[in-house]
């Protein structure tokens, strides 16, 4: 007797959860995902991240991000991979990325694509011959800018003025499981660890093809994606740079096994949690004992780029930094969000402290951190590579957001000199991509921070 297809797609569903009932029962006695206590090289714990961003910041942050500002993002997904022959491009629909329409993007978003300064009186000579000087010079001018961002920045950032870039509409492309798995996405991953990550060099990921020949499955899988958070002999900085790559790969995995294709028919796609996928990512068990560090390591990636925010505070309390979009009634609505944001983001108790890193030897110090600055930037040319181009969008969003983050982190000097009324022109600056790149891509890790107490809830509910 053959099976009709209705009743197919039900039975696979029910069997599915069933196995998913099943598998998880024996994770939630285990409380893998429950990560307590102090976490390394900072003075903060878990208990009190859970607190800060559940309860205050998470709401506060997820409406300043639905605000027109925030939700439309301008990007090109066409850009070759600058590292291999790309022929993996995934031709699913849920990998596809829906392009906004001229007329869906606000005018003043458009038209505001300059960076935010302070404005300045003509109080200095050169000053003058800036307002006065032809258009040649200030093409020039403009040229030196760029060559000094380019200088301060750990990610590469898009030509928002090419052709190719296009403005996407975050809330209707959200991040989630599009089906993209296999050697394409190990190949992405383990070009960022292997080669730009700084990993000891007693920790070895498989050759790929060993591992998707093997049939060793999900365990392989997560075991060549692990990354060590115990690195004997690593400088803190070198160790801290590993753990960020790491914090972002679980918040990534978090956010897919969040948001998982759990039905998939002709009527309807049905995007859930997935709790047996989270416990193969997470569980210790099934990550030879990685699975705990990773989740420590997303906690660590939420204090810096928490931090950043906080420094950031004195370019955004600027008279002069408006978020334009044209519409002056919510654009003023929405600043004073952002800044009611940024204050909460300030008054965290147990912030990470920056000035260790880079404290030692003032060459050795700069040499590190160039290092660091350039291998970051390899990583966020990487994901060019991406074959799903919907994993493309968010990926790009996310490595944009935290080299923005570092960006401000490591321009101190720059940020305090926009209080001192005696500096004009202070050099510290921040253009739109950045600013809608750092905001989302903290709101990321702040999503993650808040699904986790989501896994812990239903994993409870198995016991």
């Amino acid at each position: 007797m053959i099976m009709s297809v209705g009743r197919l797609t039900v039975f696979a569903a029910l069997l599915a959860s069933i196995m998913q009932v099943a598998f998880s029962r024996g994770a939630g006695d285990r409380c893998f995902c429950q990560v307590t206590g102090n976490l390394d090289d900072c003075a903060c714990d878990v208990e009190t991240i859970d607190a800060f961003n559940n309860d205050q910041l998470f709401p506060k942050l997820q409406k300043l991000l639905e605000s027109d500002y925030f939700r439309f993002y301008k990007v090109n997904l066409d850009k070759p991979c600058p590292f291999w022959t790309d022929n993996n491009q995934c031709g699913m629909s849920s990998c596809a990325v829906q392009p906004c329409s001229p007329n869906e993007v606000p005018e003043g978003i458009k038209s505001s694509n300059h960076k935010y300064k302070r404005r300045f009186k003509v109080s200095h000579p050169m000053d003058f011959l800036t307002v006065v000087c032809s258009e040649k010079t200030r093409e020039a001018l403009q040229n030196w800018n760029l060559h000094d961002d380019e200088a301060e920045r750990f990610c590469v950032i898009d030509d928002v003025e090419s052709p190719d870039a296009q403005y996407v509409d975050l809330l209707l492309n959200p991040e989630r499981f599009t089906g993209y798995k296999g050697p394409a996405a190990w190949q992405i991953w383990n070009s960022i660890y292997e080669e730009n990550c700084f990993k000891p060099f007693t920790v070895r990921r498989p050759v790929y093809p060993q591992v998707f020949r093997s049939g060793q499955g999900k365990d392989a899988r997560q075991t060549c994606f692990s990354c060590f958070s115990s690195c004997p002999g690593q400088c803190v900085e070198k160790r801290a740079f590993y753990r960020l790559i790491s914090g972002l790969h679980s918040s990534i995995n978090i956010h897919l096994s969040a948001r998982y294709l759990m039905d998939d028919n002709w009527f309807q796609k049905k995007w859930s949690h997935n709790v047996s996928e989270f416990q193969q990512r997470f569980d210790s068990e099934l990550t030879a004992g990685e699975g705990p560090k990773r989740l420590r390591n997303l906690y660590f990636l939420y204090l810096i780029e928490l931090r950043a925010l906080a420094k950031a505070l004195p370019f955004f309390q600027q008279s002069s930094f408006q978020l334009y979009t044209g519409q002056p009634r919510k654009d003023q609505a929405h600043k004073e969000l952002l800044l009611e944001v940024l204050r909460l983001a300030d008054t965290f108790p147990l912030h990470f402290n920056e000035n260790s890193l880079f404290a030692g030897d003032e060459k050795e110090a700069g040499k590190l951190k160039e290092d660091i600055r350039l291998s970051f930037k390899n990583i966020s040319r990487i994901m060019d590579c991406v074959g799903c181009f919907k994993c493309r969008l968010w990926g790009k969003l996310q490595t944009q957001g935290l080299g923005t983050a570092l960006k401000v982190l490591f321009s101190r000097r720059q940020i305090d000199d926009l209080t001192k009324p005696n500096v004009p022109r202070p050099a510290f600056q921040l253009n739109r991509q950045e600013i809608v790149s750092i905001f989302n891509a903290f709101g990321r890790i702040s999503t993650s921070i808040k699904e986790l107490k989501n896994f812990r809830s239903m994993l409870a509910d198995f016991r």
